[in-house]
């Protein structure tokens, strides 16, 4: 299935006087042609300590592998390759190292470039500038990421492997010892796209020295992990950076990460022991937000608000607060993100009725808030104690099953509660963060203490927002979802806006270009009749969208999945029936 994509690593030549490019000095070294699919085309390029290029390449694309190139040694996807680009003749491109694994293989057809095997997506690699060893972090497909120590002719089990787990059994007949497993893995849970790092070997943080410095792009994580020679004996998270896409060294050893989602590139340091900015508040009675803490009444300065269509939060029903220092105010768009100063603080309050049906019944599980720092947003999420009287600080992620009474019996409901980091997955930077607060969603009436208004009129009247934005009624909103007067293709546009968007947009942090903003057009969209990257969920002649059947459909297919193929990826264990209702019609009416 090789279509004209290719992966090319071409030579320049740099002059030191201009410190210039020339364009004109192009040498390709080597081109390797790839799949029609449009993921995993290459990774980390990188001189050794030996003086050889090595080169690390994706499988190919789509998900699974199902060109099998990670395992088949005639190709050179899924591949760490090795090459001497002096080579003796200056004619030629590149010599292949005589002591490359494969060079006297009995195959004519094994690729002597190779010198490691068995890979999915190596997006970045790194050598050890002490004693020249080489990490590689695999992004995993649907469960585990893993991080690998690469060896001369190891085979790193993708795709018959995801980290220490089967994948597909059928993808290589070989015996487990022919394969060489990561030294650590983690699950989806913790992160969905893990990103290479480097070997802390500066002298700033001399507690991380000799440690793997890595990061997941997804979460935001970034983690020290130790290694003894033979086993991880440590992993620390160290902080989070939004969209890590990159490590490196200065000179000094001392490391950079690049952050996609900022635009920015930042360098770790030693806080002492005082965080990065945790709230010392460790419980929600604490932190000033609410004046009453049974009756939920805030503080003076915040303001309760209400959206057109929520996200969906399992059966969860939401409040919503926003406090905005005083003297300053909220930058207005009629239909893109808003802007909000330094300082702004929202909350979002999680119920859950116990008995269906029942409002009395509405247990408390968590209240989150989303402060904005000088740098970025960050995320705190309190839990309730199981008297209801106040909720606690979570360090981490936490789950918990709920018994909740149903006209047919009692439902086991499965409830995350998520970490910081979690927060920012979905409040991504390119979306606004602030998802909830916007022209469409805002644009409704609210039941204030003192009246009933238009809540962007009543915005507009207090001087909420830089300049005065006129009548709400030249505005749109958002339609609610379940009035089939409106069309279909409204409330179906506007649902995958509020539960999509936030990620499948341009530039968003998926990987996938799809483009779920409520004025793209459908042909815009990237997704009709689309072939789907991430598998075909078992589906016949898939599309990401199948025009007129729902059924073919991978996305209609993902909302309606609980597993490790369901969407939206995390903290989120039952199906949006009335989501899957509405995107599902709008499918079949296509």
């Amino acid at each position: 299935m090789l279509g004209p994509r290719r992966s090319i690593i071409s030579r320049f030549t740099w002059d030191i006087a201009s410190d210039r490019i020339a364009a004109s000095s192009e040498k390709v070294i080597i081109s390797i042609p790839q799949p029609n699919y449009s993921n995993h085309k290459g990774g980390s390029i990188a001189f050794g300590p030996d003086g050889f290029l090595y080169i690390a390449l994706g499988d190919g694309g789509s998900a699974g592998d199902p060109e099998r190139n990670g395992q088949d040694l005639n190709d050179l996807l899924g591949k760490v390759l090795r090459i001497d680009v002096t080579p003796t003749n200056s004619a030629n491109a590149y010599e292949v190292p005589a002591d490359n694994p494969f060079v006297a293989d009995a195959n004519p057809n094994t690729r002597g470039e190779i010198w490691a095997s068995g890979l999915r997506n190596p997006f970045r690699f790194s050598f050890d500038r002490q004693n020249g060893n080489l990490w590689l972090a695999d992004v995993g497909q649907d469960a585990w990421e893993e991080v690998n120590l690469i060896k001369r002719g190891g085979n790193y089990g993708w795709c018959k492997w995801e980290g220490n787990h089967i994948y597909n059994a059928g993808c290589s007949s070989l015996p487990d010892s022919a394969f060489t497993f990561p030294i650590h893995e983690y699950a989806h849970s913790i992160g969905n796209s893990i990103t290479g790092g480097v070997v802390y070997r500066g002298s700033l943080l001399p507690a991380l020295v000799g440690r793997y410095v890595y990061g997941d792009y997804d979460s935001g994580r970034v983690w020290a992990l130790s290694w003894n020679g033979s086993k991880v004996i440590e992993n620390v998270e160290l902080d989070t950076v939004r969209g890590p896409v990159a490590f490196g060294e200065d000179n000094a050893g001392e490391i950079l990460i690049v952050s996609i989602s900022t635009g920015s590139l930042f360098r770790l340091r030693d806080t002492n022991g005082g965080g990065n900015g945790e709230p010392s508040a460790a419980r929600l009675s604490q932190t000033g937000i609410f004046q009453n803490l049974d009756t939920l009444t805030p503080a003076s300065g915040f303001i309760e608000y209400g959206i057109k269509v929520p996200f969906w939060s399992d059966g969860a029903e939401k409040r919503r607060w926003i406090g905005v220092p005083n003297g300053q105010a909220i930058g207005f768009t009629a239909t893109g993100a808003w802007t909000f100063p330094v300082g702004t603080v929202l909350i979002k309050h999680f119920e859950m009725e116990m008995t269906e049906g029942d409002p009395t019944s509405a247990r408390r599980l968590e209240t989150r808030a989303l402060i904005l720092r000088e740098s970025d947003w960050e995320g705190f999420t309190y839990r309730w104690n199981p008297s209801q009287t106040d909720a606690d600080l979570l360090a981490g992620n936490e789950k918990e099953t709920l018994a909740i009474k149903t006209s047919t019996g009692v439902r086991q409901q499965l409830y995350s509660y998520p970490s910081r980091t979690d927060c920012l997955r979905c409040h991504t930077d390119i979306a606004g963060s602030a998802l909830g607060l916007s022209t469409r969603q805002i644009n409704r009436e609210f039941d204030f203490p003192a009246a009933t208004d238009n809540q962007l009129r009543t915005y507009n009247h207090i001087n909420y927002f830089k300049t005065n934005i006129g009548s709400e009624r030249q505005y749109s909103s958002y339609p609610d979802i379940s009035d089939t007067a409106v069309s279909l293709q409204t409330r179906a546009r506007a649902y995958l806006d509020t539960n999509c968007s936030h990620c499948h947009r341009p530039n968003g942090p998926s990987p996938r270009n799809m483009d779920l903003r409520f004025d793209t057009a459908n042909t815009n969209m990237n997704v009709l009749n689309a072939m789907p990257q991430d598998g075909a969920l078992g589906i016949s002649h898939a599309r990401i969208v199948t025009p007129g059947r729902k059924e073919s459909s991978v996305l209609w297919q993902r909302m309606r999945r609980i597993d490790n193929q369901r969407m939206p990826p995390i903290s989120s264990h039952r199906v949006d029936d009335e989501g899957v209702s509405l995107i599902g019609q709008w499918i079949d009416s296509l």
